[in-house]
């Protein structure tokens, strides 16, 4: 490989600042990189502008079967088994409007006491426990898996089982043979709920899911396929989301302090700790035709990573970006993507973060950092950017 040939994802120096790099790079045209986990060389999209554009291209496939389509993970795709997530439409369109009405606003808005209830719970075990306490054990981890095991209808006592399964899944050095056996796991636990659930549907998403598979409007595989993305997806991002934003507010008193004070700013709160960290560092698409992003021509059949997390540090879009301002507007940022790929769950994310941080600080208002900084093992090696573990004390 040339000297000069940088490789993806990109290594991060500290915690809380993103490769150096990406500062040099949406100063310049995109450029090809490596792939770390295929050795595949693709084009890097990290200019808002120009990751925005590549979001909302309908030429730019998320077709996962596509040759060439950028491999992040070394985990393959199970046969049959395609996520709609990788889909174009029409298929695509076809499943999200399915879900869409699950994810509505008001559902969501609904959930809230089921979510206050959840944090509530943990944060007791929590103050009970003997202080210094893992908050990533404790709270980050459970918090979401509860929350989307209860709205899709897994039951609780099967959460460890898809913590651990979907860690295996996301990681960048578990390697093929894991990540698939991983990955097969959870495919064949959720085939046979589904199968339950046809069966025998019940009054929640994946029952209601279920029902539309005897009408014929959705496949068994399909729903497989779609509760395995949810579960992933519903716990994963939002764990490392408030592992990394408890981190960031422990690290500026100031920020703390005023969250504190005024307890309905956790809400706006929220966009900006999603902007700064953006857990989800990029993903891939193929250029059905040939398409010109930021001057560039990307040849069709070409491959593209395009970094969320470098866009949402565009200085042109958010100045002083390497700085969490709580009062900043920060609604455009692409931790959720954008366009007709875009997270689904966002809102339901938002809330979890919203009510779990603020619960926390609530209930633990001298809550610091148990060990130093450099101590705190961050997944640098994973395609969900958190942290393994965050010792607490209050």
């Amino acid at each position: 490989m040339d000297k000069n040939e940088l490789e993806y994802p990109l290594p991060r120096l500290a915690p809380l600042i993103p490769p150096l790099a990406y500062s040099k790079l949406r100063d310049e045209p995109p450029r090809m990189v490596t792939l770390n986990t295929s050795g595949q060389r693709v084009w890097l999209i990290t200019k808002y502008d120009d990751v925005r554009a590549v979001l909302t291209d309908r030429r730019m496939s998320s077709d996962h079967s596509t040759p060439n389509y950028p491999r992040l993970l070394p985990v393959p795709p199970i046969p049959g088994m395609m996520s709609f997530l990788r889909m174009d439409d029409p298929d695509h369109a076809r499943l999200r409007r399915l879900l869409s009405p699950e994810f509505s606003g008001q559902r969501v808005n609904n959930l809230r006491p089921v979510i206050q209830a959840t944090v509530d719970r943990l944060l007791d075990e929590m103050e009970k426990s003997p202080a210094p306490v893992d908050l990533v054990e404790a709270v980050s981890l459970p918090m979401p898996s509860l929350v989307i095991c209860q709205l899709l209808g897994v039951p609780f006592e099967d959460h460890d089982f898809f913590q651990e399964t979907s860690g295996t899944i996301v990681s960048a050095v578990a390697g093929p043979e894991k990540g698939a056996a991983a990955l097969g796991e959870m495919a064949a636990y959720l085939d046979d709920l589904v199968s339950r659930r046809e069966k025998d549907p019940t009054d929640d998403l994946l029952g209601r899911l279920a029902a539309r598979v005897k009408k014929d409007e959705l496949s068994h595989d399909e729903l497989v396929s779609m509760m395995r993305l949810l579960l992933i997806a519903g716990h994963e991002t939002v764990a490392g989301a408030f592992s990394l934003s408890v981190f960031a507010l422990l690290r500026d008193a100031d920020q703390l302090a005023m969250l504190k004070e005024d307890p309905s700013l956790f809400k706006p709160a929220v966009d900006e700790l999603l902007r700064f960290f953006t857990v989800i560092q990029g993903d891939g698409r193929v250029a059905s035709e040939d398409v010109e992003v930021g001057g560039q021509l990307i040849a069709k059949g070409d491959s593209v990573i395009f970094s969320l997390l470098s866009a949402n540090y565009d200085e042109s879009v958010f100045p002083n970006a390497a700085t969490i301002d709580l009062h900043r507007d920060a609604r455009r940022h692409f931790a959720f993507g954008l366009g007709v790929h875009q997270c689904l769950g966002q809102a339901l994310a938002r809330v979890e973060l919203e009510i779990s941080l603020a619960s926390l600080f609530r209930r633990f208002p001298t809550l610091r950092l148990a060990t130093e900084i450099e101590n705190i093992p961050f997944r640098g090696d994973m395609l969900v950017y958190g942290a393994y573990e965050m010792p607490v004390t209050w």
